[in-house]
């Protein structure tokens, strides 16, 4: 995955590399407070503690760096950080200088066991050793910088660093951390030089046997750098030594050294060095007079070890209280040292070798992968033009960039393994490009997962047809659209990324909502725009540009589409430029005011109600007078508009890739399509196929109760015991019943009114189509499309496929006396007994990483905190307004074969408008979350 911050740069020759402040943020500040109110008390396990705190310490991570890159760290770390597979992830080793300050230490170290990291901890003890031989006079003795260690000097070197260890645990565990102590058995050395240093050992072997039983049994391995001879005598070792040649054995993606300086520094300017690629710097940087003694014995140190890892290995000097920093993020806190590969720029593809080459893009291209090219073509386009080949020696990276005399420069193809990503290759051949071409254009999907690395990259872009044009070192739109016009003409690009426009973009309105990106065609980071972006890195005013789109809403009038009307208020590229109602054609749309983004002169303009017919539908799509419909209807009445979309669509030319027809529909009408014999797709973003929904033109938004239903049953459905069915009680507020138009005072604006209401209700609850909801249907219907085959065939081996069709739940919906908000009580039974932190777990992992999905903590004091009102279990003021899903309550029976969940959405907002702006924007391509706040 490409880093969505930016990335190191590597240190030139001769030079420094990229200076870091690496000033401790707040945000690490608050992750230390969290750790220390997260000590557990009598009543709470050191398990559930570093359970229940990881959410919390996981999120604010996100502070400290952007999601994407911290999920990205922590995703690659958990993978070589398990019991299972145990000492991957990191050795850590601590000068004895940090060890002072015991309690910062121990929150750090705390920090990377609560997120699920296991690092293989050894430290040193020279200043508190130092400090005891000097109040018992002893006098060091050092020889070529070893300590002269005799038998005296030993023995107080075995108290001191027995001491220490147990200190150190002894932190840890107050903490909540379990943590064990090694102080022997580990490390097997010879005399390093008996008549010259006494008791001083050069390690032959590591056992790592005891680091990994110590993290099978879910303790942190805190080990002391004392050796043993083949005849049972304790030697002294170098720390630093000790924790090479550990790193050597256990082959650790990360090797840290903490000290109190916090990394290495330039010896003339005194700054902090950020990145050292030892096979482009390394003889070089050797060379510099300031680099001498302490340093250049570092740097070559760090250089043998490194030699003896794989590459994706690399060495970090930080101070403690940065350790999330320099783990977490991308730009780091401390010095990084890594191998690294020299880089290449060739002229020609026989200069790395035709073959090499042939099958990097067979591997890697994705438009060859997908069937849209072939390897041939890409090799017959590169004879078309003069051209470069950037990359390095294994070819993790390989980029062409297209160059013909006087004209821009584009990127023609940026091909990467993982590897290549994971060891930041891909900046630094960036940066190469980047120092020959002063200006360069290049591409990237829409929907590529990695768009953040391009933007970081760019001074500007925009997308269209489903791609995204960016640029950098160009000085205004015109010269952007100069350049994509000479490119289309002569076959550089596809005719796909002028804008909409003839010629200008459309201005960027003067006033937008407080917190939303502003968008217009093209990007105006470049070129001084008025849009600005809070908190938006390196100066940019906006990250990238999609067109702006029109929209139709039909049927505006209840209380959805009153919902819709204000998120689309604040929609940076969507212009709501059609209303129809019958009741109320004539007058003007409450709550929205024209943005101004498709024609800047209709900025503050009200937006008036029209009754649309079926002949006006159909003229309007077939001329392309909106981009796109919702339809906010009772069941049965959409399907005679659709058909008049539908023969529009027919008669609608566009551009090649461009969409036609896009609907969202509301109702019930075609939520229970077939998947693939159909066009219409089911939108639950969430649980079902993203990309289909990127794809499709019709869109089937899903009912509220059945949201919030399936979103609670879907993790467990691998779990669910056979031929038994989940019952799901569900309290609706009165909203849900839909409105009625009344006659407004002395013959005024008609006004909407409920269905129900609180008059009617009494102050009671309704229970209402007890048995055969449609929602129960629609619940099944599309789980069955999750439920997993070898449940099904348990329960009928005969015929699964039937059983999928027919997977049941028991419905029961129920009006209640408040306005908006629905509360669903979920009992399902369990063919396996599982406790409440299993099923908890299950959650995380299906929703951890989505926007809107609110996963409750186990732990009712750390809810309350958040600001979760119910505590453990959601109640309606954790959901009413809300934008999002919640789940809570994780109620296991005594058998450990029933849970018991509570969930609940608005239904005005995620079980309708908010999920139908999701839908929407998918299909648009747009970001997802695009005109939806923030909870």
């Amino acid at each position: 995955m490409l880093s969505s911050a930016s990335a190191r740069m590597p240190l030139r020759a001769g030079a420094a590399a990229r200076l870091v402040a690496g000033q401790r943020r707040p945000a690490a500040a608050s992750i230390q407070a969290v750790l220390r109110k997260a000590t557990p008390g009598a009543s709470r396990s050191v398990q559930s503690v570093a359970q229940t705190d990881r959410d919390t310490i996981t999120r604010l991570l996100y502070s400290i760096g952007t999601k994407r890159e911290v999920e990205r760290h922590l995703r690659i770390f958990s993978s070589s950080s398990h019991p299972s597979q145990p000492a991957k992830f990191a050795v850590i080793k601590i000068g004895g200088a940090v060890l002072d300050d015991i309690d910062e230490l121990a929150l750090s170290l705390s920090f990377l066991y609560r997120v699920g990291l296991y690092p293989v901890i050894l430290h040193g003890a020279g200043p508190q050793l130092n400090d005891i031989m000097e109040r018992e006079g002893i006098v060091p003795d050092y020889i070529d910088g070893i300590r002269v260690t005799n038998a005296k000097t030993l023995q107080v070197a075995r108290r001191v660093f027995q001491e220490q260890n147990l200190k150190l645990v002894t932190a840890l565990e107050k903490l909540g951390t379990r943590a064990r102590p090694i102080t022997s058995g580990v490390f097997s050395a010879d005399y390093l030089d008996r008549g010259k240093y006494g008791l001083v050992g050069k390690i032959t072997k590591v056992d790592k046997r005891p680091i990994e039983a110590s993290i099978r049994a879910g303790a942190l391995p805190i080990v002391t750098s004392l050796a043993e001879s083949a005849d049972g005598q304790i030697l002294n070792v170098n720390a630093d030594i000790a924790a090479g040649e550990l790193a050597k054995e256990l082959e650790p993606m990360k090797i840290v050294f903490l000290n109190d300086k916090g990394g290495l520094f330039h010896g003339v300017t005194g700054e902090k060095l950020d990145v050292i690629n030892l096979d482009e710097e390394y003889g070089q940087l050797m060379k510099e007079p300031w680099v001498k003694y302490g340093t250049k014995l570092k740097l070559r140190e760090f250089k043998e070890l490194l030699d003896h890892l794989p590459r994706s290995s690399s060495v970090a000097v930080i101070s403690a209280n940065n350790l999330q920093k320099e783990l977490f993020t991308d730009s780091g806190a401390g010095t990084l040292i890594r191998r690294g590969y020299k880089l290449f720029k060739h002229s020609s593809i026989e200069e790395i070798g035709a073959d090499r080459f042939r099958q990097v893009v067979h591997d890697r291209d994705a438009d060859v992968l997908s069937g849209f090219s072939s390897v041939t073509e890409v090799l017959s386009n590169l004879k078309n033009t003069p051209y470069s080949i950037y990359g390095d020696e294994p070819l993790d990276v390989v980029a062409v960039v297209s160059h013909p005399e006087g004209e821009i420069p584009v990127l023609t193809k940026l091909l990467t393994t993982r590897q290549g990503v994971l060891n930041n290759v891909i900046d630094n051949v960036f940066a190469k490009i980047k120092k020959d071409h002063k200006k360069l254009f290049w591409t990237a999907r829409s929907d590529d997962e990695n768009r953040a690395w391009h933007w970081e990259r760019a001074e500007g872009s925009f997308t269209r047809n489903g791609k995204s044009l960016f640029w950098y070192g160009l000085r205004d739109v015109d010269e952007v659209e100069d350049a994509v016009e000479l490119f289309e003409e002569r076959g550089r690009i596809e005719r796909a990324y002028l804008p909409v426009s003839p010629s200008k973009p459309a201005s960027t309105p003067a006033a937008v909502p407080s917190g939303v990106r502003t968008y217009s065609t093209l990007a105006r980071r470049a070129f001084g725009g008025a849009a600005s972006t809070p908190g938006a890195k390196r100066g940019y005013t906006t990250a990238a540009v999609p067109q702006s789109k029109k929209l139709a809403l039909i049927g505006a009038r209840g209380y959805t589409g009153q919902a819709l009307v204000s998120l689309l208020n604040n929609h940076p590229y969507i212009e709501l430029t059609h209303v129809s109602s019958r009741a109320l054609k004539g007058y003007s749309l409450e709550g929205y005011q024209s943005k101004g983004l498709v024609n800047p002169a209709d900025q503050g303009k009200e937006v008036i109600y029209s009754d649309l017919s079926e002949a006006d539908i159909e003229r309007m799509e077939r001329e392309g007078e909106v981009d796109a419909w919702i339809l906010a209807l009772p069941n049965g009445i959409g399907t005679r508009f659709v058909a008049a979309i539908d023969k529009g669509a027919k008669g609608r030319m566009v551009n090649v890739g461009e969409k036609k027809g896009v609907v969202v529909d509301l109702s019930a009408d075609y939520r229970f399509e077939t998947p693939g014999e159909s066009e219409w797709v089911y939108g639950l973003p969430e649980l079902y196929n993203r990309a289909e929904i990127r794809g499709a033109t019709r869109i089937s938004n899903p009912g509220c109760y059945a949201t919030s239903a399936q979103l609670m049953v879907a993790p467990l459905l691998e779990y669910l015991k056979p031929g038994a069915s989940p019952t799901i009680f569900g309290l609706s507020g009165y909203s849900g019943a839909g409105t009625v138009m009344v006659e407004g005072k002395d013959g005024g604006r008609p006004q909407s009114a409920p269905k129900k209401s609180l008059e009617s209700l009494n102050g009671t609850t309704l229970g209402y189509a007890l048995t055969d909801h449609i929602h129960e249907r629609e619940i099944g219907f599309h789980l069955s499309r999750l439920f997993p085959e070898t449940v099904a065939a348990a329960a009928n081996p005969s015929s699964f496929v039937s059983l999928k069709q027919q997977l049941q739940v028991g419905f029961i919906p129920t009006v209640a006396p408040w306005f908006s908000g629905i509360l669903m009580t979920a009992s399902i039974p369990l063919a396996k007994r599982l406790s409440a932190r299993d099923v908890h777990a299950l959650y995380e992992d299906k929703y951890g990483k989505e926007p809107l999905v609110n996963v409750f903590s186990l732990n009712d004091k750390e809810n309350k905190e958040k600001g979760r009102v119910g505590g453990v279990v959601p109640v309606l003021s954790d959901v009413e307004g809300k934008q999002g899903w919640s789940v809570g309550g994780w109620g296991i029976h005594s058998s450990g074969e029933r849970v018991v969940l509570v969930g609940g959405l608005d239904n005005l907002l995620k079980g309708a408008a908010t999920q139908c702006l999701q839908n929407l924007n998918l299909a648009l391509g747009f970001e997802e979350r695009a005109g939806i706040p923030l909870d």
